[in-house]
Protein backbone atom coordinates (compact mmCIF):
# COMPACT_ATOMS: atom_id res chain seq x y z
CA UNK A 1 0.00 0.00 0.00
CA UNK A 2 1.25 3.39 -0.84
CA UNK A 3 0.91 6.62 0.96
CA UNK A 4 -1.85 8.58 -0.06
CA UNK A 5 -1.26 11.52 1.68
CA UNK A 6 0.50 14.60 0.16
CA UNK A 7 1.18 18.31 0.81
CA UNK A 8 0.77 19.78 -1.96
CA UNK A 9 1.26 20.36 -5.55
CA UNK A 10 2.92 23.18 -6.81
CA UNK A 11 0.95 24.86 -9.92
CA UNK A 12 2.88 27.70 -10.32
CA UNK A 13 5.47 30.04 -8.70
CA UNK A 14 4.14 33.75 -9.46
CA UNK A 15 2.42 33.71 -6.03
CA UNK A 16 2.14 37.91 -5.85
CA UNK A 17 -0.21 39.31 -3.04
CA UNK A 18 -2.14 42.05 -4.47
CA UNK A 19 -1.25 45.14 -2.45
CA UNK A 20 -2.81 48.60 -2.03
CA UNK A 21 -1.31 51.52 -3.04
CA UNK A 22 -0.97 52.84 0.96
CA UNK A 23 0.26 50.83 3.91
CA UNK A 24 -0.80 53.74 6.54
CA UNK A 25 -3.50 55.82 6.67
CA UNK A 26 -2.50 59.63 6.37
CA UNK A 27 -3.47 61.74 9.67
CA UNK A 28 -4.71 64.68 8.59
CA UNK A 29 -2.85 66.53 11.25
CA UNK A 30 0.23 65.43 9.62
CA UNK A 31 1.27 63.29 13.09
CA UNK A 32 0.60 60.22 14.55
CA UNK A 33 0.24 60.46 18.02
CA UNK A 34 0.77 57.43 20.84
CA UNK A 35 -1.75 59.02 23.32
CA UNK A 36 -0.99 58.01 26.84
CA UNK A 37 1.62 55.22 26.08
CA UNK A 38 5.22 55.84 25.87
CA UNK A 39 6.75 53.70 23.16
CA UNK A 40 10.64 55.47 23.10
CA UNK A 41 11.93 52.28 24.57
CA UNK A 42 9.84 49.33 23.28
CA UNK A 43 10.46 45.72 24.68
CA UNK A 44 9.05 42.61 23.16
CA UNK A 45 8.81 39.44 26.14
CA UNK A 46 8.10 36.08 24.77
CA UNK A 47 9.03 32.55 22.86
CA UNK A 48 9.65 31.74 19.12
CA UNK A 49 6.23 33.35 18.42
CA UNK A 50 7.43 36.82 19.61
CA UNK A 51 11.61 36.19 18.30
CA UNK A 52 9.97 35.77 14.32
CA UNK A 53 10.45 31.88 14.75
CA UNK A 54 8.94 30.39 11.01
CA UNK A 55 9.22 27.16 8.93
CA UNK A 56 10.94 25.72 11.49
CA UNK A 57 13.72 28.09 12.56
CA UNK A 58 14.67 31.64 13.12
CA UNK A 59 16.53 32.92 9.78
CA UNK A 60 17.91 36.06 8.85
CA UNK A 61 15.23 38.12 6.53
CA UNK A 62 12.55 35.75 8.11
CA UNK A 63 13.28 37.68 12.02
CA UNK A 64 12.89 40.73 10.28
CA UNK A 65 9.24 40.02 10.06
CA UNK A 66 8.81 39.29 13.47
CA UNK A 67 5.79 41.03 14.36
CA UNK A 68 7.59 43.44 17.43
CA UNK A 69 9.53 44.65 15.15
CA UNK A 70 6.85 45.05 12.87
CA UNK A 71 5.07 46.75 15.44
CA UNK A 72 8.33 48.82 16.08
CA UNK A 73 8.23 50.23 12.83
CA UNK A 74 4.79 51.27 13.21
CA UNK A 75 5.77 52.80 16.42
CA UNK A 76 8.12 55.38 15.10
CA UNK A 77 5.51 56.83 14.01
CA UNK A 78 4.24 57.73 17.68
CA UNK A 79 7.44 58.21 19.21
CA UNK A 80 8.94 54.66 19.37
CA UNK A 81 12.74 54.57 19.45
CA UNK A 82 14.97 52.36 17.96
CA UNK A 83 14.65 48.55 18.27
CA UNK A 84 16.79 45.85 18.26
CA UNK A 85 16.96 41.82 17.44
CA UNK A 86 19.38 39.30 18.13
CA UNK A 87 22.21 39.05 15.45
CA UNK A 88 21.88 36.74 12.68
CA UNK A 89 24.27 38.08 10.71
CA UNK A 90 26.24 35.85 10.27
CA UNK A 91 23.28 33.30 9.17
CA UNK A 92 24.88 34.49 5.41
CA UNK A 93 22.60 31.04 3.80
CA UNK A 94 19.55 32.97 5.30
CA UNK A 95 18.76 29.43 6.26
CA UNK A 96 18.72 29.38 10.20
CA UNK A 97 19.42 26.55 11.91
CA UNK A 98 22.87 26.36 14.14
CA UNK A 99 26.29 25.49 14.57
CA UNK A 100 27.77 24.42 17.76
CA UNK A 101 31.32 23.83 17.67
CA UNK A 102 31.37 24.35 13.98
CA UNK A 103 29.12 21.43 13.58
CA UNK A 104 25.19 21.08 12.99
CA UNK A 105 23.45 21.10 16.22
CA UNK A 106 20.78 18.15 16.18
CA UNK A 107 17.41 19.71 16.50
CA UNK A 108 18.19 22.93 14.93
CA UNK A 109 18.52 22.48 11.24
CA UNK A 110 17.69 24.67 8.24
CA UNK A 111 14.50 26.58 7.05
CA UNK A 112 11.49 24.51 5.25
CA UNK A 113 11.15 25.79 1.51
CA UNK A 114 8.63 24.28 -0.96
CA UNK A 115 10.89 22.21 -3.89
CA UNK A 116 8.83 22.93 -6.69
CA UNK A 117 9.86 19.88 -7.94
CA UNK A 118 9.02 17.91 -5.25
CA UNK A 119 5.79 19.14 -4.68
CA UNK A 120 6.16 19.25 -0.55
CA UNK A 121 8.16 21.13 1.99
CA UNK A 122 11.78 19.91 3.01
CA UNK A 123 14.80 21.98 4.31
CA UNK A 124 16.61 24.18 2.51
CA UNK A 125 19.77 22.28 0.83
CA UNK A 126 22.63 24.63 2.50
CA UNK A 127 24.56 24.58 5.66
CA UNK A 128 23.74 26.37 8.87
CA UNK A 129 26.49 29.02 9.19
CA UNK A 130 25.04 30.61 12.90
CA UNK A 131 27.55 29.00 15.39
CA UNK A 132 25.95 29.25 19.02
CA UNK A 133 29.22 29.84 20.40
CA UNK A 134 29.67 33.16 19.55
CA UNK A 135 28.53 34.98 21.80
CA UNK A 136 27.05 39.00 21.80
CA UNK A 137 25.98 39.23 25.55
CA UNK A 138 23.64 41.67 24.63
CA UNK A 139 19.94 42.32 25.63
CA UNK A 140 17.97 43.22 22.59
CA UNK A 141 14.45 44.87 22.43
CA UNK A 142 13.10 41.50 21.03
CA UNK A 143 13.12 39.38 24.03
CA UNK A 144 12.11 36.36 22.14
CA UNK A 145 13.23 32.72 22.81
CA UNK A 146 12.11 30.16 21.12
CA UNK A 147 10.88 26.89 22.86
CA UNK A 148 10.89 29.10 26.12
CA UNK A 149 8.50 27.86 28.56
CA UNK A 150 7.10 30.42 31.39
CA UNK A 151 9.41 29.86 34.12
CA UNK A 152 12.18 29.32 31.54
CA UNK A 153 12.35 33.22 31.46
CA UNK A 154 13.58 33.38 35.24
CA UNK A 155 15.98 30.85 34.86
CA UNK A 156 19.32 31.73 35.45
CA UNK A 157 21.81 29.90 33.36
CA UNK A 158 19.36 29.64 30.69
CA UNK A 159 21.63 31.60 28.27
CA UNK A 160 24.95 29.33 29.73
CA UNK A 161 26.93 27.31 26.96
CA UNK A 162 28.19 25.11 29.33
CA UNK A 163 24.35 23.69 30.31
CA UNK A 164 23.50 22.88 26.94
CA UNK A 165 24.70 19.62 27.17
CA UNK A 166 22.94 19.16 30.14
CA UNK A 167 19.61 20.36 28.53
CA UNK A 168 19.08 23.00 31.09
CA UNK A 169 20.15 26.09 28.48
CA UNK A 170 18.55 27.46 25.30
CA UNK A 171 21.01 27.87 22.10
CA UNK A 172 18.45 30.64 21.28
CA UNK A 173 19.03 33.08 24.70
CA UNK A 174 22.97 31.71 24.67
CA UNK A 175 23.76 33.86 22.04
CA UNK A 176 22.96 36.76 23.54
CA UNK A 177 22.55 36.39 27.45
CA UNK A 178 24.50 39.18 28.84
CA UNK A 179 26.16 36.35 31.19
CA UNK A 180 26.06 33.04 31.92
CA UNK A 181 23.92 33.78 34.63
CA UNK A 182 21.42 36.44 33.21
CA UNK A 183 17.73 35.43 33.14
CA UNK A 184 15.68 36.65 30.06
CA UNK A 185 13.35 39.19 32.40
CA UNK A 186 16.37 40.64 33.71
CA UNK A 187 18.28 41.36 30.81
CA UNK A 188 14.96 42.42 29.27
CA UNK A 189 14.22 45.15 32.10
CA UNK A 190 17.61 46.39 31.60
CA UNK A 191 17.29 47.79 28.72
CA UNK A 192 14.27 50.20 30.76
CA UNK A 193 11.38 49.71 28.89
CA UNK A 194 8.67 52.50 28.52
CA UNK A 195 6.58 50.10 26.32
CA UNK A 196 6.20 46.13 26.49
CA UNK A 197 4.43 43.49 24.93
CA UNK A 198 4.24 39.96 26.38
CA UNK A 199 3.08 37.06 24.72
CA UNK A 200 4.10 33.64 26.74
CA UNK A 201 3.00 30.47 28.03
CA UNK A 202 2.10 28.70 24.60
CA UNK A 203 5.30 26.47 24.84
CA UNK A 204 3.80 25.61 28.29
CA UNK A 205 0.94 23.18 26.39
CA UNK A 206 2.57 23.37 23.01
CA UNK A 207 5.55 20.67 23.43
CA UNK A 208 2.76 18.21 25.07
CA UNK A 209 0.58 18.74 22.24
CA UNK A 210 3.00 17.97 19.72
CA UNK A 211 4.37 15.40 21.34
CA UNK A 212 1.23 13.57 20.63
CA UNK A 213 0.68 13.83 24.73
CA UNK A 214 3.63 11.65 25.27
CA UNK A 215 4.33 14.53 28.26
CA UNK A 216 2.57 14.34 32.01
CA UNK A 217 0.28 16.70 33.03
CA UNK A 218 1.81 18.00 35.87
CA UNK A 219 -1.39 20.12 37.40
CA UNK A 220 -0.78 19.92 41.05
CA UNK A 221 3.36 19.84 40.82
CA UNK A 222 5.02 22.82 42.07
CA UNK A 223 8.00 21.71 41.57
CA UNK A 224 9.15 22.93 38.25
CA UNK A 225 12.57 21.07 37.74
CA UNK A 226 10.86 17.92 37.95
CA UNK A 227 9.25 18.33 34.91
CA UNK A 228 10.26 16.97 31.34
CA UNK A 229 10.12 19.17 28.61
CA UNK A 230 6.53 17.71 26.98
CA UNK A 231 5.13 18.08 30.17
CA UNK A 232 2.19 20.42 31.14
CA UNK A 233 2.87 23.08 33.34
CA UNK A 234 1.01 23.33 36.39
CA UNK A 235 -1.75 26.26 36.30
CA UNK A 236 -0.67 27.67 39.60
CA UNK A 237 2.81 27.72 38.39
CA UNK A 238 2.13 29.64 35.46
CA UNK A 239 0.07 32.55 37.23
CA UNK A 240 2.78 32.89 39.91
CA UNK A 241 5.86 33.05 36.72
CA UNK A 242 2.69 35.56 34.63
CA UNK A 243 2.90 37.84 38.01
CA UNK A 244 6.13 37.88 38.55
CA UNK A 245 7.48 38.43 34.80
CA UNK A 246 4.37 41.13 34.52
CA UNK A 247 5.40 43.16 37.77
CA UNK A 248 9.29 43.14 36.56
CA UNK A 249 7.99 44.87 33.44
CA UNK A 250 5.83 47.52 35.21
CA UNK A 251 7.95 48.07 38.33
CA UNK A 252 9.12 52.04 36.71
CA UNK A 253 5.86 52.39 35.51
CA UNK A 254 5.93 51.19 32.11
CA UNK A 255 2.90 50.44 29.97
CA UNK A 256 2.13 47.45 27.78
CA UNK A 257 -0.12 44.90 26.05
CA UNK A 258 -0.62 40.88 26.51
CA UNK A 259 -1.98 38.23 24.56
CA UNK A 260 -3.94 35.54 25.74
CA UNK A 261 -3.02 31.92 24.35
CA UNK A 262 -5.06 30.69 21.37
CA UNK A 263 -5.98 27.04 21.35
CA UNK A 264 -2.87 25.27 19.83
CA UNK A 265 -5.17 22.12 18.61
CA UNK A 266 -6.94 24.31 15.85
CA UNK A 267 -3.42 25.33 13.89
CA UNK A 268 -2.37 23.43 10.96
CA UNK A 269 0.26 21.26 12.67
CA UNK A 270 -3.09 19.01 13.88
CA UNK A 271 -5.41 19.63 11.10
CA UNK A 272 -3.69 18.74 8.15
CA UNK A 273 -3.45 14.80 8.70
CA UNK A 274 -7.23 13.77 9.03
CA UNK A 275 -8.23 10.76 11.15
CA UNK A 276 -9.40 8.49 8.16
CA UNK A 277 -6.71 8.55 5.66
CA UNK A 278 -5.84 5.08 4.38
CA UNK A 279 -7.71 3.83 1.04
CA UNK A 280 -9.21 0.55 0.82
CA UNK A 281 -10.91 -2.10 -1.71
CA UNK A 282 -13.21 -4.27 -0.06
CA UNK A 283 -10.88 -7.93 -0.57
CA UNK A 284 -7.77 -5.16 1.28
CA UNK A 285 -10.37 -4.36 3.92
CA UNK A 286 -11.30 -7.93 4.22
CA UNK A 287 -7.69 -9.10 4.37
CA UNK A 288 -6.90 -6.36 6.79
CA UNK A 289 -9.56 -6.87 9.18
CA UNK A 290 -8.63 -10.69 9.37
CA UNK A 291 -5.59 -9.57 10.66
CA UNK A 292 -7.10 -8.74 13.64
CA UNK A 293 -9.68 -11.31 14.26
CA UNK A 294 -7.73 -12.60 17.61
CA UNK A 295 -7.45 -9.58 19.41
CA UNK A 296 -11.65 -8.66 18.52
CA UNK A 297 -12.16 -11.98 19.78
CA UNK A 298 -10.43 -11.45 22.68
CA UNK A 299 -12.34 -8.17 23.35
CA UNK A 300 -15.23 -10.24 23.82
CA UNK A 301 -13.79 -12.17 26.21
CA UNK A 302 -12.79 -9.37 28.45
CA UNK A 303 -16.08 -8.22 28.11
CA UNK A 304 -17.86 -11.73 29.17
CA UNK A 305 -15.10 -11.76 32.05
CA UNK A 306 -16.54 -8.01 33.25
CA UNK A 307 -13.23 -6.38 32.80
CA UNK A 308 -14.76 -4.05 30.17
CA UNK A 309 -18.24 -2.55 28.83
CA UNK A 310 -19.47 -3.68 25.66
CA UNK A 311 -19.35 -0.17 24.98
CA UNK A 312 -15.32 -0.26 25.36
CA UNK A 313 -15.68 -3.40 22.91
CA UNK A 314 -17.26 -0.99 20.33
CA UNK A 315 -14.60 1.81 20.68
CA UNK A 316 -12.13 -1.02 20.41
CA UNK A 317 -12.79 -3.11 17.66
CA UNK A 318 -10.97 -2.82 14.71
CA UNK A 319 -12.80 -3.51 11.46
CA UNK A 320 -11.89 -2.23 7.94
CA UNK A 321 -14.00 -1.37 5.19
CA UNK A 322 -14.07 -0.60 1.75
CA UNK A 323 -13.56 3.52 1.49
CA UNK A 324 -11.23 5.51 3.30
CA UNK A 325 -10.39 4.20 6.72
CA UNK A 326 -9.22 5.07 9.63
CA UNK A 327 -5.49 4.31 10.87
CA UNK A 328 -5.41 1.82 13.77
CA UNK A 329 -3.30 3.48 16.92
CA UNK A 330 -2.23 3.00 20.36
CA UNK A 331 -4.71 4.69 23.19
CA UNK A 332 -3.22 4.32 26.81
CA UNK A 333 -6.22 5.88 28.17
CA UNK A 334 -8.35 2.36 27.38
CA UNK A 335 -8.76 -0.09 30.12
CA UNK A 336 -5.82 -1.81 30.52
CA UNK A 337 -6.00 -5.97 29.44
CA UNK A 338 -2.44 -7.48 29.23
CA UNK A 339 -3.81 -10.17 31.25
CA UNK A 340 -5.64 -11.30 28.25
CA UNK A 341 -1.94 -10.70 25.98
CA UNK A 342 -4.56 -7.57 24.85
CA UNK A 343 -2.93 -4.23 23.73
CA UNK A 344 -4.73 -1.14 24.05
CA UNK A 345 -5.69 -0.37 20.71
CA UNK A 346 -8.85 1.01 18.46
CA UNK A 347 -9.53 3.12 15.62
CA UNK A 348 -8.79 6.59 15.71
CA UNK A 349 -12.25 9.10 15.23
CA UNK A 350 -12.93 12.51 14.21
CA UNK A 351 -11.80 13.52 17.89
CA UNK A 352 -8.30 12.36 17.86
CA UNK A 353 -5.88 14.80 15.96
CA UNK A 354 -3.04 13.05 13.60
CA UNK A 355 0.17 15.08 14.07
CA UNK A 356 1.34 16.55 10.94
CA UNK A 357 4.86 14.18 10.72
CA UNK A 358 2.69 11.18 10.90
CA UNK A 359 1.82 12.16 7.46
CA UNK A 360 5.27 10.81 6.65
CA UNK A 361 4.85 7.35 7.23
CA UNK A 362 1.01 6.47 7.32
CA UNK A 363 0.62 3.86 4.64
CA UNK A 364 4.34 3.16 4.56
CA UNK A 365 6.08 -0.48 5.46
CA UNK A 366 7.36 -0.81 8.81
CA UNK A 367 9.40 -3.50 7.86
CA UNK A 368 10.18 -3.19 3.29
CA UNK A 369 9.81 -7.09 3.93
CA UNK A 370 6.60 -7.67 5.52
CA UNK A 371 3.35 -6.41 3.11
CA UNK A 372 1.22 -6.45 6.40
CA UNK A 373 3.18 -4.19 7.83
CA UNK A 374 1.39 -0.56 6.96
CA UNK A 375 1.97 1.85 9.81
CA UNK A 376 -1.38 2.85 10.52
CA UNK A 377 -2.73 -0.57 10.07
CA UNK A 378 -0.83 -3.67 10.22
CA UNK A 379 1.51 -1.60 12.78
CA UNK A 380 -0.63 0.85 15.30
CA UNK A 381 0.63 4.55 15.36
CA UNK A 382 2.16 5.05 18.62
CA UNK A 383 1.01 7.40 20.83
CA UNK A 384 3.44 10.12 20.05
CA UNK A 385 1.73 10.44 16.66
CA UNK A 386 -1.68 10.98 17.77
CA UNK A 387 -3.01 13.53 20.35
CA UNK A 388 -6.71 11.74 21.59
CA UNK A 389 -9.43 13.22 22.55
CA UNK A 390 -8.81 12.58 26.52
CA UNK A 391 -5.15 14.58 26.00
CA UNK A 392 -6.61 17.42 24.22
CA UNK A 393 -8.83 18.17 27.24
CA UNK A 394 -5.95 18.01 29.38
CA UNK A 395 -4.43 20.75 26.80
CA UNK A 396 -7.69 23.12 26.83
CA UNK A 397 -7.95 22.51 30.33
CA UNK A 398 -4.63 24.54 30.87
CA UNK A 399 -5.23 26.54 28.32
CA UNK A 400 -8.23 28.42 29.97
CA UNK A 401 -6.48 28.60 33.20
CA UNK A 402 -3.45 29.93 31.81
CA UNK A 403 -5.74 32.46 30.39
CA UNK A 404 -7.74 33.22 33.06
CA UNK A 405 -4.16 34.35 35.02
CA UNK A 406 -3.36 36.20 32.21
CA UNK A 407 -6.43 38.15 31.97
CA UNK A 408 -6.42 38.95 35.33
CA UNK A 409 -3.31 39.79 35.99
CA UNK A 410 -3.03 42.58 33.37
CA UNK A 411 -6.62 44.03 34.16
CA UNK A 412 -5.02 44.12 37.68
CA UNK A 413 -2.07 46.40 35.79
CA UNK A 414 -4.37 47.72 33.96
CA UNK A 415 -2.74 46.94 30.34
CA UNK A 416 -3.99 46.00 27.00
CA UNK A 417 -5.08 42.49 26.26
CA UNK A 418 -4.80 41.37 22.17
CA UNK A 419 -7.14 38.50 22.10
CA UNK A 420 -4.86 36.28 19.81
CA UNK A 421 -6.86 33.11 20.92
CA UNK A 422 -9.98 34.67 19.00
CA UNK A 423 -7.79 35.69 16.36
CA UNK A 424 -6.17 32.88 15.45
CA UNK A 425 -9.06 30.70 15.87
CA UNK A 426 -10.88 33.30 13.19
CA UNK A 427 -7.98 31.83 10.78
CA UNK A 428 -9.51 28.73 10.55
CA UNK A 429 -12.69 30.17 8.61
CA UNK A 430 -11.09 32.95 6.95
CA UNK A 431 -9.89 36.55 8.51
CA UNK A 432 -10.74 39.25 5.76
CA UNK A 433 -8.06 42.28 6.56
CA UNK A 434 -8.40 45.81 5.90
CA UNK A 435 -6.89 45.28 2.41
CA UNK A 436 -9.82 43.14 1.38
CA UNK A 437 -7.98 39.60 1.44
CA UNK A 438 -9.14 36.47 3.39
CA UNK A 439 -6.46 34.80 4.46
CA UNK A 440 -6.70 31.27 6.62
CA UNK A 441 -4.76 28.61 8.19
CA UNK A 442 -4.80 26.22 5.73
CA UNK A 443 -1.96 25.88 2.52
CA UNK A 444 -2.34 21.91 2.29
CA UNK A 445 -5.71 21.63 -0.26
CA UNK A 446 -3.71 21.80 -3.17
CA UNK A 447 -4.42 25.04 -4.88
CA UNK A 448 -2.05 27.81 -5.22
CA UNK A 449 -4.31 30.10 -4.04
CA UNK A 450 -4.67 28.44 -0.80
CA UNK A 451 -0.42 28.88 -0.75
CA UNK A 452 -0.78 32.37 -1.70
CA UNK A 453 -3.13 33.44 1.29
CA UNK A 454 -2.10 30.85 3.83
CA UNK A 455 -0.59 32.87 7.06
CA UNK A 456 1.21 29.88 9.06
CA UNK A 457 4.61 28.72 7.91
CA UNK A 458 5.95 25.42 6.75
CA UNK A 459 6.13 23.76 10.22
CA UNK A 460 2.62 24.09 10.59
CA UNK A 461 2.82 25.58 14.04
CA UNK A 462 4.25 29.16 13.63
CA UNK A 463 2.62 32.25 11.37
CA UNK A 464 4.68 33.15 8.04
CA UNK A 465 5.58 36.73 7.59
CA UNK A 466 2.16 37.67 6.76
CA UNK A 467 0.46 35.57 9.65
CA UNK A 468 3.23 37.94 11.92
CA UNK A 469 1.75 41.33 10.08
CA UNK A 470 -2.13 40.03 11.49
CA UNK A 471 -0.74 39.47 14.10
CA UNK A 472 0.97 42.61 14.94
CA UNK A 473 -1.85 44.62 13.22
CA UNK A 474 -4.08 43.13 16.10
CA UNK A 475 -1.99 43.93 18.86
CA UNK A 476 -1.32 47.35 17.28
CA UNK A 477 -5.52 48.02 17.62
CA UNK A 478 -6.12 47.01 21.30
CA UNK A 479 -2.90 49.62 21.66
CA UNK A 480 -5.03 52.67 20.40
CA UNK A 481 -7.92 51.41 22.10
CA UNK A 482 -6.17 50.94 25.53
CA UNK A 483 -3.92 54.19 25.18
CA UNK A 484 -5.77 56.26 22.77
CA UNK A 485 -2.80 56.65 20.53
CA UNK A 486 -3.46 56.50 17.06
CA UNK A 487 -0.23 54.15 15.79
CA UNK A 488 -0.95 52.92 11.68
CA UNK A 489 -1.93 49.32 10.99
CA UNK A 490 -0.27 46.77 9.28
CA UNK A 491 -1.36 45.49 5.87
CA UNK A 492 -0.30 41.93 5.36
CA UNK A 493 -0.03 42.16 1.53
CA UNK A 494 2.85 43.96 1.98
CA UNK A 495 4.59 40.40 3.19
CA UNK A 496 5.69 37.06 1.75
CA UNK A 497 3.90 34.38 2.43
CA UNK A 498 5.60 30.63 1.74
CA UNK A 499 8.88 30.05 0.32
CA UNK A 500 8.90 28.11 -3.11
CA UNK A 501 12.12 27.79 -4.75
CA UNK A 502 12.46 25.66 -7.97
CA UNK A 503 14.81 23.00 -7.25
CA UNK A 504 16.52 22.42 -3.75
Amino acid sequence: MKNNIKYIAILALGLVACEPEFDNPIDESGAYTSGTADFSTYVAVGNSLTAGYMDGTVFRSGQQNSFPNIMAEKFAFAGGGTFTQPSFEDDVNDAGGFLLGGNPLPGFGTRLVIDASEGGPEPLNVTPTSEVSNLQATAYNNMGVPGAKSFHLGFPGYGNITNLALGAANPYFVRHATSPNATVIDDAVSLGPTFFSLWIGNNDILSYATSGGSGVDQTGNLNVLSYGFNDITDPAVFALTYQGIVDALTANGAKGVVATLPDVTSIPYFTTVPYNPIPMDAQTAAFASGAYAQYNGGLQLAAANGLITTGEVAQRTIQFSAGQNAVVIVDEDLTNLSVLGLPNLRMATVNDLLILPSSGIIGTLADPTNPGSVNGVGVPLADNWVLTATEIQLVRNARTAYNNAIIAIATEKDLAIADMATTLEVLVSGLRTTDGQIYTNNYFDGSSDAISTAVFSLDGVHPNSRGYAIVADQFIKVINEKYGSDVPGVTAGYYPGVTVVPTN
